[in-house]
């Protein structure tokens, strides 16, 4: 019995933090979308009872109890009140630690995969809630849709397909901590992106809206350590790029485009430049709400 199941790489269009919670959790509002660029993660079960193996092509990705993948297999078994060995094998196609919630749909791959596997019968909002102590990011990655997210990451709501756009990715060579960058969302002042505004366009299929009110609580923070991430932002702009900006916690930027041909022509010239460059477009509805 296996599953092949494929992991969108997530973008952030809006990213805002309204406030940090006396915990240290952060209230987010965030708008996100998923792209072509995917993991493809195999599910084998085993005759190993409840073991659970992890095998990438990657050798960034731990291989234990640390990879969210084997944190979702994990945490599904206990919710739904049995044990199986799994074999899970991860493509790495997304890049890693790199704003895309590549490590997080891959956890939300594995909760969908493992539901159609033994027929649970789970919607996505109970899959969502298994994904939520995971991390933030997998109820959105379990949706994998463009949605407005909400709270602590736990309420996403779907919203319209996006207009026809193209996403130019570029990924500088650098590293960059995501508890490190949050840590300090407690004592900077951020910027506050418009959400409504970017809604509004999303909901009219209005690009130009869409593009004009794009933001990033997160970028001022990062930017500051890695500054190289604002001139690949500028380049992006400067190669036809119609609006730019950074994804998550960084590093990975991404340039808009409301054409292939002008995708293609950003894409070739941010290629000569950024070792790790990508194009792709919106996968909006790859997996209908159940």
């Amino acid at each position: 019995m296996k599953r092949i199941v494929r992991a969108p790489a997530k973008l952030n269009l809006g990213l805002d933090a309204p406030f940090v919670h006396p915990d240290g959790s952060i209230e987010w509002r965030m708008v996100m979308t998923s792209i072509g660029l995917s993991d493809h993660i195999q599910i084998n079960a085993t005759s190993s009872h409840s073991a659970i193996r992890i095998l990438s092509n990657s050798g960034f990705l731990p291989n234990d109890r640390r990879n969210l993948a084997y944190q979702a297999a994990r945490l599904f078994f206990d919710q739904v009140g049995f044990k199986v060995g799994l074999e899970i094998s991860i493509e790495k196609k997304i890049p890693v630690a790199a704003g895309l919630g590549g490590g997080s749909s891959d956890a939300a791959a594995v909760l969908r995969g493992l539901n159609d596997m033994f027929q649970t019968g789970l919607s996505f909002e109970e899959l969502a809630k298994i994904g939520i102590q995971v991390d933030s990011d997998v109820p959105y990655c379990v949706y994998s849709r463009t949605a407005l997210v909400s709270g602590r990451g736990e309420t996403v709501t779907p919203l319209p397909k996006l207009p026809k756009m193209w996403f130019v990715l570029a990924k500088p060579h650098v590293s960059v901590s995501t508890p490190k960058i949050l840590k300090q969302l407690a004592t900077t002042a951020v910027t506050h992106p418009p959400i409504d505004e970017l809604l509004a366009g999303i909901e009219n299929e209005d690009y130009d809206r869409i593009v004009a009110h794009i933001g990033n609580s997160l970028e001022g923070i990062t930017t500051a350590s890695h500054p190289q991430i604002n001139t690949l932002k500028s380049r992006l702009i400067e190669y036809g790029a119609d609006g730019s900006q950074m994804s998550g916690s960084g590093p990975t930027v991404f340039g808009i485009c409301r054409t292939e041909s002008r995708a293609h022509r950003v894409y070739n010239s941010i290629s000569g430049f950024c070792n790790e460059a990508y194009i792709s477009q919106p996968e909006c509805d790859s997996y209908p709400v159940i």
